[in-house]
């Protein structure tokens, strides 16, 4: 019974946060609920009297039950300080300073966080947004999940704006919605990476690049571009895409395949290259004398390994603290402005001139 009940109550209220029921709308009564979950009257007015409870429906004597204004005065409860804070992938280098960025700003204001890992997956996303509304926090700072991929649960973020939460996206947005946002250029830092590479005589570029966020779209355009504002043929690169669900196993096993003699590597992130880096020196290979490599995002590791990365800055901790002053002001009824980021290069060991047969013999 208790399962029946959990079922009934979590599912009429994810369809009331969803939109599938309006406010002030009338609900079915409890015999089409009965029908419908197939369970008794009993189920059905425990489940209800909980939604009841939660300000979720309410009831007129004679009328039925509808749906409750479950978000009124949102913006102006003192009782709750709660911020939620939504990314992809929790325990990746990228994340810890940007939670402790945030943490740093709001804690001083006497609000607290409750943090969601989506795994970068829709269905875990949509579930994590529907608790968070559930806890009635004061405000949401979500990474995108597989921003690069069509998004389900874009309805969840229509309600969210209609019901004005103070929302901020960062690392990417999603079309049609105009929550501020914390973006980084990776593009043009792609670019630089790679002009580096240019500049010291590497053309022949194997690009990986994981493909179903922003982000690693935006990187790959940035090789491709290189390449052609520099007039150097493309044909001389190429590309190896994949998914966040595949793991480093079998993306090591592509570069294996695709890469040649005369190839350097431009990889996604610094957590790849340093992988990268790994295989190549088991392989009998040398970085930078064989093979010069790149990656992006300056993990800290990165410069401590031998040789240190040449990689992209991305301003974990900046971005973090910013994240919580602008949740803050929207909190607060004040307008805010979205921030781009621009990664500067760091130079590390990875990367070095090319040596060739005419370098050997001088």
């Amino acid at each position: 019974m208790e399962v029946k009940y959990e079922t009934v109550k979590q599912t009429l209220r994810n369809e009331i946060i969803d939109g599938k029921y309006k406010i002030n709308e009338k609900l079915p009564t409890e015999s089409a609920l009965m029908k419908r979950f197939n369970v008794s009257r009993y189920t059905i007015r425990r489940a209800v009297g909980d939604l009841e409870n939660e300000h979720y429906i309410y009831r007129i004597q004679g009328g039925g039950m509808f749906v409750q204004d479950w978000q009124r005065d949102w913006t102006k409860s003192e009782k709750n300080k709660i911020i939620g804070v939504i990314s992809t992938h929790m325990a990746d280098y990228i994340f810890p300073p940007i939670i402790s960025g945030i943490d740093s700003i709001v804690t001083e204001q006497g609000y607290s966080m409750i943090v969601g890992n989506t795994l970068n997956d829709h269905k875990r996303e949509r579930q994590t947004i529907l608790n968070m509304l559930d806890l009635q926090i004061a405000g949401l700072i979500i990474e995108p999940t597989e921003s690069a991929m069509p998004n389900p649960n874009l309805d969840l973020y229509r309600q969210v704006r209609k019901y004005k939460i103070p929302t901020i996206l960062f690392h990417s947005t999603y079309p049609g919605f105009d929550f501020p946002s914390l973006l980084t250029k990776d593009r043009e830092a792609e670019e630089g990476l790679v002009k580096y590479l240019f500049s010291l005589g590497h053309t022949n570029i194997l690009g990986v690049f994981q493909i179903d966020d922003q982000q690693g779209v935006d990187r790959m355009a940035g090789m491709i571009k290189t390449y052609q504002d520099n007039n150097i043929p493309t044909t001389k690169s190429n590309v190896i895409m994949y998914q966040s669900s595949e793991n480093y196993e079998d993306i090591i096993k592509k570069i294996d395949m695709m890469l040649n003699s005369n190839n350097d590597i431009a990889c996604y992130n610094d957590r790849l290259a340093t992988r990268v880096i790994s295989h190549l020196q088991k392989q009998g290979k040398q970085v930078p004398t064989d093979i010069s490599v790149i990656g992006f995002d300056n993990y800290e590791m990165a410069q401590i390994i031998s040789p240190s990365l040449t990689t992209a800055n991305h301003p974990k901790r900046q971005l973090g603290e910013d994240a919580g002053k602008m949740i803050l002001k929207m909190i607060a009824g004040e307008e805010v402005t979205s921030k781009v980021y621009t990664p500067t290069i760091i130079k590390g060991q990875s990367t070095a001139p090319l040596i060739t047969k005419e370098n050997t013999n001088e």
